[in-house]
């Protein structure tokens, strides 16, 4: 579970980058961040992470508050962040047992891991060239990969679409649809509308830092009178005052 309880981040000069946010993402729940650019969205999960500190209110996973506990928070999460920069001299096989190094993992297992993530995503025999030499798609499928070689409780992703084709983006909706289904909990950013209307069982709308909406989307839909998709329902809610 993730508590998000009047969490506040003031950078310099006063400005107010996440304003008093509230929320909850229970244990087999995949849950949409949703929100303009700048809005806060990835503020709220580099706070979540520990990269940044908030400035007030508490943030909890699995119970374990994230400014006390960071690194028992960390043992349990992986986060992919917007932007894949990872150790390009290194190769993809490389990387990943690198990644499993740190948290531990068994090498019949990360094996294991390795294969059927990398058959999913079809990252392919890249995964024995070096980094430096991958698209951006490529290193995106490469920190999925191992984000999810972990196995970890709290699964956090920050646009994890962009530069995904087709078939892996759909291949990636079904992975955590399984993670969640199996009492774990997925938090992403997007601002692809489909893909919060398909996977997601709760979706927070942030806008200027304000938590303009947070809940299920039928529940949603249901509020707004002309029963509108989730895209104009969206625009509504983070229309410019």
């Amino acid at each position: 579970m993730i508590e998000f309880k009047n969490v506040s981040k003031i950078f310099s000069k006063g400005i107010k980058a996440v304003n008093n946010v509230n929320f909850t993402i229970n244990e087999g729940e995949i849950f949409g961040f949703l929100g303009p650019n700048g809005a806060g969205k990835s503020t709220s999960l580099k706070m979540l992470v520990g990269i940044l500190e908030q400035t007030e209110g508490t943030i909890t996973v699995n119970g374990l508050d994230t400014l006390k506990n960071l690194m028992e928070v960390k043992k349990i999460i992986s986060y992919v962040p917007d932007n894949p920069d990872i150790y390009t001299k290194m190769t993809g096989i490389k990387y990943l047992n690198f990644i499993c190094d740190i948290y531990g993992v068994d090498k019949n297992l990360r094996t294991k891991r390795i294969e059927e993530y990398n058959k999913e995503l079809e990252l392919g025999d890249a995964i024995y060239n070096t980094i430096e030499s991958y698209s951006h798609g490529m290193r995106q499928k490469l920190v999925l990969i191992g984000a999810l070689i972990i196995d970890p409780e709290v699964l956090i992703l920050d646009e994890p679409m962009v530069g995904l084709d087709v078939k892996t983006s759909f291949n990636l909706k079904n992975i955590l649809r399984k993670f969640a289904d199996s009492g774990k909990t997925v938090i992403f950013s997007t601002h692809i509308m489909e893909v919060a209307e398909k996977i997601c069982d709760k979706v927070g709308i942030i806008n200027k830092g304000k938590i303009a909406y947070c809940g299920n989307l039928q529940d949603l839909k249901e509020q707004n009178e002309a029963n509108e998709d989730l895209e104009k329902i969206f625009l509504e809610l983070t229309d410019n005052e």
